[in-house]
């Protein structure tokens, strides 16, 4: 039985994050490779570890080339061989950006049905 709340749609993006932790450590940029993406939450890889519960900035790059502004909180964690999978959901995504999603997912559907 499915136990997500929203459909996830693979897409081929990058994503680049920054740790909200407020440490006195600076803001560093690491690359990760988007696995799927619904409207409440993004799944990705990384090989860089990072805190579950932590938030973090993110700028995701979508198929129509646009950038999403957007905040996650880390959720899922599991660690593979080379590197780490993640699940995070987004924190206040704006209505506009979740539409985006939506959209994509419904002509995605309807071209691949």
């Amino acid at each position: 039985m499915e136990k997500r709340k929203s459909e996830r749609t693979e897409l081929t993006s990058r994503l680049v994050i920054k740790s909200l932790s407020g440490g006195a450590e600076e803001a560093k940029e690491v690359a990760i490779e988007v696995t799927d993406v619904s409207k409440s939450g993004v799944g990705f890889t990384c090989m860089v570890p990072l805190e579950i519960g932590a938030v973090y900035e993110g700028f995701l790059t979508i198929w129509t080339k646009e950038v999403l502004h957007c905040f996650m909180e880390i959720v899922r964690i599991v660690k593979n061989e080379n590197d780490y999978s993640y699940g995070a959901i987004f924190i206040g995504m704006p209505d506009m950006e979740v539409s985006r999603i939506e959209v994509y997912q419904t002509v995605n559907k309807n071209v691949t049905d």
